[in-house]
């Protein structure tokens, strides 16, 4: 199993450790195949000493979409059979989600995947969404399905999108 918590996790570590601490025998080839499909390509080149630069204070040197495309990438080298997805794009500027959102659509194939989320556009691809409020759960179908119930979830949507609710 791997998590992508809203609150990235990474140890005070080289990225290559970071990246490699769900799965120790991780290739080469496929840690860089892992770093390629997440989008992390660029950001491990920019760093001094790439792969071998240390993340200070948890990562506190790299920003905080940084810090979710390593934990995106650390999950692609884990290969889990379950994925959890906890608010991964909540705290991030739009070209870092999308990178995030591309990244993740990648990873949760072939497997099961649970995504938390309030950005709509994080979730509209699953094959079952669960709508939760106020701890109960409201409705659950797929996105099309959802909408055409004009309700809760439908709400949530016009409400991110069209600027209003109905």
């Amino acid at each position: 199993m791997a998590i992508v918590l809203q609150d990235t996790v990474l140890f005070s570590w080289t990225v290559r450790d970071n990246l490699k601490f769900g799965n120790e025998n991780i290739t080469e080839e496929k840690l860089e195949k892992a770093v390629k499909m997440s989008r992390c390509r660029e950001l491990i080149d920019m760093l001094p000493q790439g792969y071998d630069s240390i993340l200070t204070g948890s990562g506190e040197n790299i920003s905080q979409g940084q810090r979710q495309l390593l934990a995106i990438a650390r999950a692609f080298a884990a290969d889990p059979k379950i994925l959890i997805l906890d608010e991964a794009t909540s705290n991030v500027d739009t070209r870092t989600e999308k990178a995030i959102q591309n990244a993740m659509h990648l990873i949760m194939k072939n497997r099961t995947s649970i995504i938390i989320a309030h950005r709509l556009s994080t979730i509209r691809d699953a094959d079952l969404i669960v709508v939760m409020d106020h701890g109960e759960i409201a409705e659950s179908s797929s996105h099309d399905e959802l909408l055409a119930k004009k309700s809760k979830y439908y709400d949530l949507y016009m409400t991110q999108y069209a600027g209003f609710a109905t």
